[in-house]
């Protein structure tokens, strides 16, 4: 077998070398003020507009080794947490960059490795002091927004569906109580004014139970009170703050109630921290609010948790104006137009609902008995399979659907073309990719049994309750996409709520989605984690001051005690002349994160500029005692890292942001060993009939050939 052999491990490492070109590219992806990015597919001419580093990662051509273990890391970090991947990516690079500075001052790896893993560890220690409960978090935010503005509210004008372009038509309206499952859906009568209550009463949080899809919506819900409160500027970690008038998050959900809020915070519990976490997306923070307010009275009513992020969904709709997202309940899809035909002859119907956990075609078995996919069956006469076999199973599948008069089928796989058409003339409506959530949510509601197969099917299976529409904005008005047409499902008492995301611009369309799941999940994580990271950059400048204050201070002799912060007696012993020379390359990749950042929002002109305000806040730091005091300090007045005339920088309120606590602390960790992993790599060896592309290459002269 040829093979290549290549020495990787000399002062210019080659592998960090690959991973700081890569991170280079998502350099303006980091902070609230990021700059997006065309990727433009050459083959089809076709771009998309990206905002992540997930998205950039997966559009980048990872042939190297370095590449492939780089593009593993993010994706871990983004299937966790959904956030931190820019972060992750920004650190790669800059420990790459620092690590390949001690090598060129023959600082030995092994120095690197320990030195680094032990002040990042330290780091972690340290600004646990910047940690601060949810509760605390929302109560403080709920008192400050309380105290600063009066909510001014005209009931008759929520009662006006033409006030507010987000509110629904009042025969679309649906009772704001989630309690009050046996009212029909159409039933107006009642209408529970939402109320804010202490945080404390309710702190839970559903895990989820499997990735989202990018299909549901529903039309029907809640409206609160509108409020003139703060508003948060686009900037996440320098901005100041202008008074305005705020949509309540309410204004997003497809519906309304009559009458105002009882308390005027109308923070429903978590509104107010999904708007600390939201960094400047005002668009997602305000559906979100929607949601929590939902959900927080549905938690009130039937004790279930407070945020179960397992009961939202998003539904993408390209061709409408961003003013038409909106937060409704149900599931809504996209199908096709024949599809749509039936749900029209089927609207306000109660309808038999099956759900299937599998694929609806002839070749689908579970796992355990799919047939092996390198295997193919030929047959000598063709014509045979198309008249028997394949049309007795069809036959046979719409004879049982229609046997046990099922209207909808939900299924979790892919469905047969052939079937879908004959259900679609028999009016049987058949929907497939449908998420494991969904299935849950309509099981819950319809009594219907999930099946493999239709011929598990019984009569205890089929649920009954199910109703389907097509779905209709704001206006009143049905929506029709062209090819496809969204639609709602919906059953009584279902708590599934649908974000349908909007935008005219097709290549923003990802974008849009992947901002909202991403402060989705930064909600959801803080009620995990139960406390939140002062945001604004306050963790990396108590990073970077913690490291400075120990590379300044020498470890101890090898046969004294070692630093606290070091307990290691081999790290004390062995590197101790390298320890001041590691550190700052440790620290010097805070230092440019924090600049670039600045510099991402417009508060510095340059990393150099971004860099001298930031020693000029150590300094301070260093002065005041305690480090961790003077970022609390700052931090409450609103002033921390705040650069000079930026376009932002007016004498306005400031609102604080907050950070996740484990995901911002494991994508450090990940960038860290992924760096510490790479530099610990001595040689890279190719295999496979690559001879001659390689002889030909530039690089011809570093291999070896074996």
């Amino acid at each position: 077998l040829p093979m290549a052999f290549r020495d990787v491990n000399a002062r210019r490492h080659v592998g960090l070398q690959q991973l700081s070109s890569l991170a280079l590219s998502g350099r303006t992806l980091l902070g609230p003020m990021k700059s997006c990015k065309f990727i433009v597919d050459e083959s089809t001419n076709q771009s998309t507009l990206i905002g992540s580093a997930v998205r950039l990662i997966e559009s980048l051509d990872l042939t190297s080794a370095a590449g492939q273990l780089l593009n593993e890391t993010i994706q871990a970090q983004n299937k966790e947490f959904k956030t931190g991947m820019s972060t992750l990516l920004f650190l790669v690079g800059a420990w790459s960059d620092a690590v390949v500075e001690c090598l060129q001052q023959n600082v030995p790896v092994s120095a690197i490795v320990s030195v680094m893993s032990e002040g990042l560890n330290s780091c972690c220690e340290r600004v646990q002091c910047l940690q601060i409960p949810v509760h605390d978090v929302n109560k403080e935010l709920c008192s400050s927004s309380a105290k600063s503005e009066t909510c001014q509210i005209a009931c008759d004008s929520l009662l006006n569906p033409q006030i507010s372009p987000h509110f629904s038509a009042p025969e679309e309206v649906i009772p704001i109580n989630p309690c009050s499952h046996q009212e029909d859906d159409r039933d107006f009568n009642k209408h529970p004014v939402l109320r804010c209550t202490s945080f404390a009463s309710v702190v839970s949080v559903a895990k989820p139970e499997a990735d989202k899809g990018t299909s549901v919506v529903s039309g029907s819900g809640v409206i609160a009170s509108s409020c003139n409160k703060q508003k948060l500027t686009h900037s996440r970690y320098f901005s100041t703050l202008r008074k305005s008038h705020f949509s309540s998050q309410q204004g997003y959900f497809q519906g309304y109630f009559s009458g105002p809020s009882a308390d005027p915070c109308d923070c429903y519990g978590l509104g107010h921290l999904a708007m600390a976490l939201s960094h400047g997306n005002q668009t997602s923070m305000k559906l979100l609010r929607g949601i929590v307010a939902y959900q927080y009275e549905r938690a009130e009513c039937s004790g279930s948790s407070q945020f179960n992020i397992a009961e939202i969904v998003t539904c993408c709709l390209l061709g409408l104006p961003e003013s038409y997202s909106c937060v409704t309940r149900g599931f809504v899809t996209l199908l096709s137009p024949e599809q749509a035909t039936v749900v029209k002859h089927f609207e306000d119907k109660p309808l038999r609902i099956l759900l299937m956990d599998g694929d609806l075609t002839e070749q689908y078995r579970h796992l355990g008995f799919n047939r092996p996919c390198n295997v193919r069956a030929v047959l000598e006469h063709p014509s045979l399979w198309e008249g028997g076999t394949g049309d007795l199973w069809l036959s046979s599948t719409l004879d049982i659907l229609i046997s046990f008069e099922v209207n909808l089928v939900l299924v979790k796989g892919n469905v047969c073309e052939n079937l879908m058409e004959r259900c679609i003339a028999n009016n049987i409506l058949v929907v497939g990719s449908v998420t494991q959530d969904v299935l849950c949510a309509f099981r819950e509601v319809t009594s219907a049994q999930p099946v493999t197969y239709l011929t598990q099917l019984n009569a205890s299976c089929v649920g009954s309750g199910a109703q389907v529409e097509l779905w209709k904005a704001h206006d009143g008005r049905a929506m029709d996409l062209s090819e496809l047409v969204p639609v709602r499902m919906k059953a009584r008492g279902i708590p599934l709520l649908t974000a349908v995301l909007t935008t005219t611009v097709a290549s923003k369309m990802q974008l849009t989605e992947d901002q909202f799941w991403t402060l989705v999940y930064r909600l959801h994580h803080a009620l995990n984690d139960e406390k939140v990271f002062l945001g604004g950059g306050a963790v990396e400048l108590l990073c970077l001051s913690h490291i400075q204050m120990l590379a300044e201070r020498p470890l101890q002799p090898a046969n004294k005690n070692p630093v606290k912060e070091f307990p290691s007696p081999w790290l004390a012993a062995s590197a101790r002349e390298h320890t001041p020379v590691v550190l700052q390359a440790l620290a010097s990749g805070w230092k440019r994160y924090l600049s670039v950042v600045m510099c991402n929002a417009a508060k510095a002109a340059s990393e150099l500029e971004a860099g001298t305000i930031v020693d000029h806040h150590l300094k301070k730091a260093a002065d005041w005692g305690s480090p961790s005091a003077y970022i609390w300090k700052e931090f409450r007045r609103g002033d921390l890292l705040k650069g000079g005339s930026g376009p932002l920088a007016d004498d306005g309120e400031h609102l604080k942001v907050y950070d996740n606590v484990t995901a911002k602390t494991e994508a450090w960790r990940r960038a860290l060993d992924l760096v510490l992993l790479v530099l610990q790599t001595d040689a890279e060896i190719i295999t496979g009939l690559k001879r001659d592309q390689l002889l030909n290459s530039r690089v011809s002269s570093e291999f070896m050939f074996l």
